[in-house]
């Protein structure tokens, strides 16, 4: 098996959207194109979102993670989802690879104890290895104002947290609503956030919330460098997401 990479979109969010593309339609043509959305809802203490139903819808048709969570357990939700999609990506890979050998209605729980342990071996091996670009969509509506900083602690974290691994990886960086349009890119791609704290403090808040735009920007963004690398070298790309 080729190592392969994986592909997620982080969206890190307070509520709903309101502006341009529906983002579950754009969340479900990422998935098409071989990437993995999950969703943060970032709520303050005592808060509820109305946005819960759209948070969970984006996850389901991108074949990912949604996570609700206060402002201050932000930092370990964010290393959990991406860590947890990770293996989620590679279970679902895996899966379909022993359906076209054992038969479609065989499942991992179907195999013998030893076999389904060297499964499991190899997804966690896997999760080391594989390289991995996240990009990430952070919402700057005028209602995540105050919750900027820790969003800004929480990537740092996840950047520190996924340093040991040994395959690849690599971050870019969005926001949305942008100063003058609908998304902008606040940094391009780079395998460490170490100059996030350079960024952050130069963000402007905004009241509306384009989610489905900012989910469009983030594909076209990965199919630019797929198509950058794809005319060089075969990637041997993980092209479907895990159910």
């Amino acid at each position: 098996m080729k190592k392969g990479t994986l592909r997620q979109i982080l969206l890190i969010t307070d509520g709903c959207s309101n502006q341009g593309e529906d983002p579950v339609a754009m969340a479900a043509l990422a998935r098409e194109y071989g990437m993995t959305v999950n969703v943060i809802g970032v709520l303050d203490e005592n808060e509820r979102t109305d946005g819960l139903k759209e948070i969970e819808n984006i996850a389901l048709s991108g074949g990912g993670i949604h996570q609700l969570v206060y402002a201050r357990q932000l930092s370990h939700t964010v290393q959990m989802v991406t860590r947890k999609a990770m293996t989620q990506t590679i279970q679902g890979f895996i899966h379909k690879e022993l359906q076209t050998i054992l038969g479609s209605e065989k499942e991992i729980e179907d195999l013998p104890p030893e076999k389904r342990g060297q499964v499991v071996e190899v997804v966690d091996d896997l999760g080391e290895t594989m390289d991995l670009e996240v990009l990430i969509l952070i919402d700057t509506s005028a209602s995540m104002q105050h919750k900027l900083p820790t969003v800004e602690d929480a990537l740092l974290d996840l950047s520190i947290s996924l340093h040991s691994r040994i395959g690849q990886n690599e971050y870019s960086l969005y926001a949305f609503p942008g100063r003058k349009k609908q998304v902008d890119q606040l940094m391009g791609w780079t395998p460490q956030m170490k100059d996030i704290h350079k960024i952050f403090p130069k963000l402007s808040s905004g009241g509306v919330t384009p989610t489905g735009p900012a989910l469009k920007e983030a594909i076209d963004a990965y199919q630019k460098k797929r198509s950058k690398r794809g005319l060089l070298e075969d990637d041997g790309y993980i092209e479907e997401s895990g159910s």
